[in-house]
């Protein structure tokens, strides 16, 4: 299983895709250390996220109790305070870094209202590579704004030896959204083509299956059926800021329990954790979030191997680019049948003194996200 842990709903970047940044959490709400120590080991990937996770003091006591609990340990970030994570680094040289840039200086400054986040996260990840990290990259978000520089940022990425991790526009209660829709989906999953035929063409078959993972956003931009049926609950789960456990970060109805007033196997063995996973089976939200696509690419067989479907494709596929010859997408997904999405202008919040009000004392799930119709399609 994987999980997510969602430190904190603080955040010092102002994304127009994201209003986590409107609503911070009060510290002394936030999970605690002996709250997370009560997790189990064996977690196949834990990430730890935000908000923005370098904004707890505590975030190198936090990552020394979770590193011993999973194969892989992540921390996502904006990358505005690289200085905080190079004593974690120099102490976890294989954790799993990525901050958010969603393009070139203009481009992620606009869309992620940070002054001069571009040139932070660039020389963060420097300072970060010069401690010993093992494995560091960027994490980008498609959308109308930036998808021109997608192929390029990803080829930035890899020059400088650093990955590229991909996602797209969202509507989730954690993110207090419900107007991220494209403006014109058509020409937005054309350019994620490019992509996958350069990660493709590379050595590494992470990028291979990453390949893959971003046909998965294609159809999503589209607003098509996902490629793979969601495992959330079974094969992922979420604690949010308030130590509340559930089966995704997209839905607010599929509770499985909280941590800070039960033990893991209490939580996991749930009447309420048994009724999420019944939802999660038929859900409609069309969602591809990495989190969720990730793990149910994977074989229920052999947890480190792929299902056949990703690994058929990929097969074929890179044996084509490796000749030269062309991915025939259309094979794949169907272009003809594009879904209507309402315009919404998305903000922009460089230069913005907007103040983040701080509501205290949200003692329910109602009062925490009061945002309840979303749709992804």
């Amino acid at each position: 299983m994987d999980l997510t842990i969602i430190s904190t709903f603080r955040c010092n970047s102002k994304c127009q895709m994201c209003y986590i940044w409107k609503n911070p959490t009060d510290p002394r709400e936030e999970a605690s250390l002996e709250t997370l120590s009560k997790l189990p080991g064996g977690f196949d990937n834990l990430n730890v996220s935000g908000g923005e996770p370098t904004l707890r003091t505590d975030l190198h006591e936090l990552i020394d109790i979770v590193y011993p609990k999973a194969r892989i340990t992540e921390i996502s970030s904006n990358g505005l305070h690289p200085e905080r994570l190079v004593p974690i680094i120099k102490k976890y040289p294989n954790i799993k870094v990525r901050f958010s840039l969603e393009g070139d200086e203009i481009t992620n400054n606009t869309i992620r209202g940070e002054k001069d986040g571009y040139a932070t996260k660039i020389e963060g990840l420097r300072q970060l590579q010069e401690a010993g990290g093992t494995d560091l990259g960027f994490a980008f978000v498609i959308q109308d704004e930036n998808v021109s520089q997608l192929v390029k940022t990803y080829e930035m990425a890899r020059s400088m030896g650093f990955e590229l991790a991909t996602s797209t526009l969202h509507n989730a209660w954690q993110f207090y959204k419900n107007d991220n829709y494209f403006y014109d989906r058509l020409p937005v999953a054309k350019q994620v083509e490019g992509l996958i035929t350069a990660m493709l063409k590379t050595n590494s078959v992470k990028n291979w299956f990453r390949g893959y993972l971003n046909l998965g956003l294609i159809e999503k931009i589209l607003g098509h059926d996902r490629l793979i049926k969601c495992t959330a609950g079974t094969d992922f789960a979420f604690i949010d800021p308030w130590s509340d456990v559930w089966a995704c970060n997209v839905r607010s109805d599929l509770p499985f329990g909280n941590l800070a007033q039960q033990s893991w196997e209490e939580i996991i063995n749930s009447r309420k954790a048994r009724e999420s996973i019944d939802k999660v089976a038929g859900c409609a939200q069309n969602c591809w979030m990495v989190t969720t696509a990730r793990t149910a690419m994977r074989s229920t067989i052999i947890p480190q191997f792929p299902k056949l479907a990703p690994l058929m494709w990929v097969l074929k596929n890179k044996f084509l680019v490796s000749f030269d010859k062309p991915i025939d997408f259309a094979r794949y997904v169907d272009y003809t049948n594009v879904q209507q999405s309402p315009h919404v202008q998305r903000i922009s919040f460089l230069g913005e003194k907007v103040k983040a009000k701080l509501e205290r004392n949200r003692d329910t799930v109602d009062a925490r996200y009061p945002l309840k119709e979303f749709y992804n399609r």
